[in-house]
């Protein structure tokens, strides 16, 4: 764990392994593969003749020579013929054999391109939504950090509907303060000054109260309400679900896990409080609850927080699906 989307070039990974996307000879190509054989250099050719090709569906690992990572995994995708050719399917199995053996050689990180998605014609919105349900079945299953490379800005666009109705939550809940011209906003608050000034001069003046005890510094620091560590955990028990599953959906691995669960004074960051709200699928009240035991709160003046109340508010708690849109408008992605 967990799943993470990055716009970069694939041969840059610093990863145990990365995916090539291939033709069925291995033997090079355009796109990716030809990225990935001219960065590795010609002992990677030489590897891949002895190999015999690849089926569609299927994969093949060598040696990385010259990448920054110690395997190529190579699989070879389905060519887009409309969606009724099994393509689906196809695309599937790539994700599946490539993931199986980097499991099978302990690769702790995995690379993935988006496969098919370039000249093999698969539409990239699909191929997405393929790639993040694969993975994301795999990690429920398996402890591995899984990258989503996205080279592309146009392959990283979410489902049109989706986005539009994304874009126009945020239009109605952004604060105006982000488009309104400078002496729109300096127009209001002289209005809201004058207002303020009235409402002052018009109240009648209250009897003086004695002021109410101070409560001592000690007395306030006893009577501390429970952390995000204490409320993480009693909501877990109360959804009556083991760790595992709540720290899966949630994008968050194991290791970071245990340090929450181990100590209470542990703040997590904001998009990993986030994500455990997401995974125990509690409503706004219940999420604004949970992260302020961390310090933070949800603001219409973030146009990640919008985004987030927009899923929630839908019912929408696929992490997955919540991190494709952040992705798409360019926010930080939910998890570790």
């Amino acid at each position: 764990m967990p799943l993470i989307l990055v716009r970069n070039d694939i041969t840059k990974m610093n990863v145990d392994a990365i995916v090539n996307a291939a033709n069925a000879s291995l033997l090079g190509g355009g796109g990716v593969d030809g990225c990935i054989h001219r960065a590795a250099g010609p002992e990677l050719l030489a590897e891949c003749r002895q190999l015999g090709g690849c089926r569609t569906g299927e994969a093949r690992i060598t040696g990385a020579y010259r990448l920054p990572c110690r395997y190529v995994i190579h699989t070879v995708g389905p060519v887009w013929h409309g969606g009724g050719h099994g393509e689906r399917e196809q695309l599937v199995s790539c994700y599946r054999a490539s993931l199986a053996l980097a499991k099978e050689h302990a690769c702790e990180t995995v690379a993935f391109p988006l496969i098919s998605s370039g000249v093999y014609g698969y539409p990239k919105d699909q191929a997405l939504r393929v790639a993040v349900d694969t993975i994301g079945a795999f990690l429920l299953d398996n402890d591995m950090t899984v990258y989503l490379v996205i080279f592309d800005r146009q392959a990283c666009q979410i489902g049109g509907k989706l986005f539009a109705d994304i874009a126009a939550y945020i239009d109605d809940h952004y604060v105006d303060a982000h488009t309104d011209l400078p002496q729109e906003r300096l127009r209001r608050v002289r209005v809201l000054e004058r207002q303020a000034k009235a409402v002052c001069e018009d109240a009648a003046p209250e009897p003086m109260m004695a002021p109410a005890a101070a409560r001592g510094l000690d007395d306030l620091l006893a009577h501390l309400d429970a952390g995000f560590s204490e409320t993480l955990l009693k909501r877990i028990d109360r959804s009556g679900k083991k760790d595992a599953e709540i720290y899966k959906k949630a994008n968050v691995d194991r290791k970071l896990f245990s340090k929450i669960r181990n100590n209470p004074d542990y703040k997590p960051s904001k998009p990993t409080a986030i994500a455990f709200a997401i995974a125990l699928e509690l409503d706004l009240d219940e999420t604004r609850d949970l992260i302020a035991r961390a310090g933070y709160a949800l603001s219409s003046s973030s146009k990640f927080d919008v985004i987030i109340e927009y899923f929630i508010e839908q019912k929408k708690y696929d992490i997955f699906e919540i991190n494709e849109a952040l992705f798409a408008f360019d926010q930080s992605l939910l998890g570790a």
